[in-house]
């Protein structure tokens, strides 16, 4: 199994798909591996553990079929996120089937990656772990994972809040690994951005919920595509955790903006008749720059040709 620079090398640019909770399908997570970036997955999207395990087999079965056709960019490798917080009463499970199918890349979130880093290790698979902030950093590295996601102020959903310059500073104080940053990535430029800022790969969600091939309901789509940054809204009321939404989808379920922005930390506001995030809609700063819905590959080529654009510049 290759390490994570022979991985970066083989990419049309350093970009990983993030996963997103009821957005990310397999047909996304394969038109971005065929493209040259990393597609990924989230388990506990799948409804089931059988469900997963069909996800599981779509993608190796993808993947092979583009490996022997294609004529573009190197087929990517691809990733799938398991929650590692107690409340995933699935997470003994799905990790069962992440080491049946020997998934390359294993994305740990919502907790530290413990002895998961040594099961994926075993078969030749990596292991990245999102943090938020310097604690979160050093216990991921001590667990011996891969790499670390840094979850930015930006991101779209369950995000962090520190700036990606004083965040990415602190970080490379202590860890000289691959570091993905994330958090308002949207575009070729800013994964160059990224790159000069230390990081080995940009993590881009947002940008691909108005896809073909996204899983997010049509208005979700509509709604990313009407928005400006200034239409997200912060809080940690939905459900416990720090988390950027769609204002607008805050307000259509009869969420109060001022109510949340003064409800205290660790308390959850009541949702009548509606359930979170399904209809309750998540997306990053970057959504002023996403003004259609395209085919996934689409949105990959003009990331790539941009991203080549501003490194020619360089």
């Amino acid at each position: 199994m290759p390490d994570l620079a022979d991985i970066r090398a083989a990419l049309a640019a350093p970009v990983i798909v993030a996963p997103m909770f009821l957005v990310s399908s397999p047909a996304l997570a394969l038109a971005a591996c065929r493209e040259g970036l990393i597609g990924s997955l989230p388990a506990h999207s799948a409804r089931t553990p059988k469900q997963l395990q069909s996800w599981l087999i779509e993608m190796r079965e993808g993947l092979a079929q583009a490996r022997s056709v294609t004529t573009g960019p190197a087929v990517a490798a691809y990733a799938v996120n398991l929650v590692m917080h107690s409340t995933n009463d699935r997470a003994s499970e799905d990790l069962e089937l992440i080491i049946e199918h020997r998934v390359p890349i294993v994305i740990t979130s919502k907790g530290a990656p413990g002895h998961v880093v040594q099961r994926i290790h075993e078969y030749g698979g990596l292991v990245l772990s999102d943090i938020a902030n310097q604690r979160h950093a050093q216990k991921a590295a001590s667990a011996g994972v891969d790499g670390l996601i840094a979850v930015c102020a930006g991101a779209g959903g369950h995000t962090g809040t520190l700036n990606p310059f004083a965040f990415m500073n602190e970080i490379r104080e202590d860890f000289d690994g691959p570091i993905v940053l994330a958090g308002g990535i949207t575009t070729g430029r800013d994964v160059a951005a990224a790159e000069l800022m230390g990081a080995s790969f940009a993590y881009i969600g947002t940008r691909f919920i108005p896809t073909l091939e996204s899983l997010a309901e049509e208005g979700h789509k509509r709604m990313i595509v009407a928005s400006r940054a200034s239409d997200v809204f912060f809080t940690a009321a939905v459900d416990g955790a720090p988390a950027n939404f769609l204002a607008a989808s805050l307000v259509s379920v009869g969420m109060s903006l001022e109510e949340l922005a003064v409800t205290r930390p660790g308390k959850i506001v009541a949702v009548k008749d509606h359930k979170r995030w399904k209809d309750i809609w998540s997306a990053g700063h970057g959504v002023g720059t996403i003004h259609e819905v395209q085919p996934a590959a689409e949105v990959c080529r003009q990331i790539v040709a941009q991203y080549n654009t501003y490194r020619a510049a360089r």
